[in-house]
């Protein structure tokens, strides 16, 4: 890397203004953000697969999230439901197919009553129209699905994001370069940053912008910041519905306030097929899709952060519950089936899984927010994990906001800084 180093301290000429590590949903709205509010900026996006949304973006329900959930004005809350109005729009605007169908959280136990009825407030805090329906009602909007009380939540919809991700390329006019993992990066102060790929292509920016993933405290390492965090992969699996029938649109149950998961819930996707879960267990690897992934040097880097023991001994009840269903599709069909009696073992078809880069602090604590930081010449998202697909447009202009005005207080004498519109 000496070569590298040299290179930046003799030379002024960068190859981009703004460097983006990772083509997901969100490093592609942070071009897409950035070129907008200031034309003419360069921006490269780095992203180590052959194409975009290979991972999160690409592996989650597809589900518009409505903000039901979030605190009251923490970012997911604010960003979901601004999110999810201007997701529809984006999609209406460039033809991506997408449907607003509404969705039920139904309660199947007297316990989770109260909880419901927080959500009700909640949602009418972050400003979400929401209906409350008696157990009678709940067979108007879905007559397979059975429970005591629910509530209807119309802004929730669905989309295709991985359309939407390769609409966002093309409309920032980034140089998009797949195939370009990041290896490593140096940074000066006052000079910017060089990265090298694994290839040996060596690429100079003003501003780094970390979107990375499930290895964003990683990439924040190689750029020599403390992140605070490890991001502690967990696999969400699927199974697809034999009848797609029995569903008619989203049917989620009441979500326990102490995990960041939702529960196994039955989402009709924009295919017309119906997704059933997640299951949430940890993965023995950033990318484990499946049990027979195993990268050792991932995975012991995971049990060495004692964040990972923390969240063992503090949920070890909840995290055997979504093992048991893991291993056995008979515990997940009894899941299935407090929302939907008429599901059946055979019912359930084996999807592809997801992974969710959950961001978790030394303590144990489960980041519960984004999280984004910065350092010198660069800004770090360092905690996206759901509703971030829904949230990707405000996400993308904030870390934009943050980049360039990076760019501003670093424009040398006699170069103007990067002009924002409007």
């Amino acid at each position: 890397m000496e070569e590298v180093r040299a290179g930046l301290v003799r030379s002024t000429v960068y190859d981009c203004d703004v460097l983006v590590i990772g083509g997901g949903i969100v490093g592609l709205s942070t071009a897409y953000a950035i070129t907008r509010a200031a034309p003419g900026t360069r921006v490269t996006v780095l992203e180590k697969e052959p194409g975009p949304a290979r991972h999160q973006t690409g592996r989650n329900s597809g589900v518009i999230h409505s903000g039901v959930y979030y605190r009251p004005g923490s970012l997911k809350a604010r960003y979901a439901v601004r999110g999810a109005a201007e997701m529809v729009k984006f999609c209406a605007e460039y033809g991506i197919d997408h449907a607003v169908t509404g969705k039920l959280i139904v309660a199947t136990d007297r316990a989770e009553l109260p909880r419901l009825h927080a959500l009700v407030q909640r949602g009418r805090e972050n400003g979400i129209p929401v209906r409350e329906l008696s157990g009678a009602q709940i067979q108007e909007y879905e007559p397979e699905v059975r429970g005591l009380a629910a509530i209807h939540v119309g802004t929730t919809g669905i989309c295709d994001y991985v359309a939407v991700a390769r609409q966002l390329a093309r409309a920032s006019g980034a140089e998009i370069r797949y195939g370009a993992e990041v290896h490593r990066v140096d940074r000066r102060p006052g000079r910017g940053v060089a990265v090298r790929t694994r290839t040996g292509d060596v690429l100079r920016a003003r501003v780094l912008v970390n979107c990375g993933g499930l290895h964003c405290d990683r990439i924040a390492r190689l750029t020599g910041d403390d992140p605070g965090m490890r991001i502690v992969p967990f696999r969400g699996e699927y199974y697809g519905l034999a009848r797609p029938e029995l569903v008619r649109g989203l049917v989620y149950p009441v979500p326990d306030p102490a995990f960041p998961f939702l529960g196994v819930h039955l989402t009709r996707g924009i295919d017309g097929g119906v997704h059933v879960g997640p299951n949430a267990v940890p993965a023995l690897a950033r990318e484990g899709y499946g049990w027979g992934v195993v990268r050792p040097r991932e995975l012991g880097a995971t049990l060495a952060w004692p964040g990972s023991w923390r969240i063992a001994r503090r949920h070890w009840r909840y995290g055997a519950g979504e093992l048991r269903r893991s291993l056995s599709r008979s515990a997940f069909t009894t899941a299935v089936r407090r929302l939907l009696p008429a599901v059946t073992e055979d019912d359930l078809v084996a999807a592809p899984a997801g992974v969710r880069a959950q961001a978790v602090l030394a303590d144990g604590t489960l980041v519960d927010d984004f999280l984004i930081k910065e350092g010198a010449h660069a800004v770090h998202v360092l905690n996206a994990p759901s509703p971030a697909a829904t949230a990707s447009l405000p996400i993308g202009r904030e870390v934009a906001r943050r980049a360039l005005a990076m760019l501003a207080d670093q424009a040398p004498p006699g170069r103007p800084a990067p002009r924002r519109a409007g």
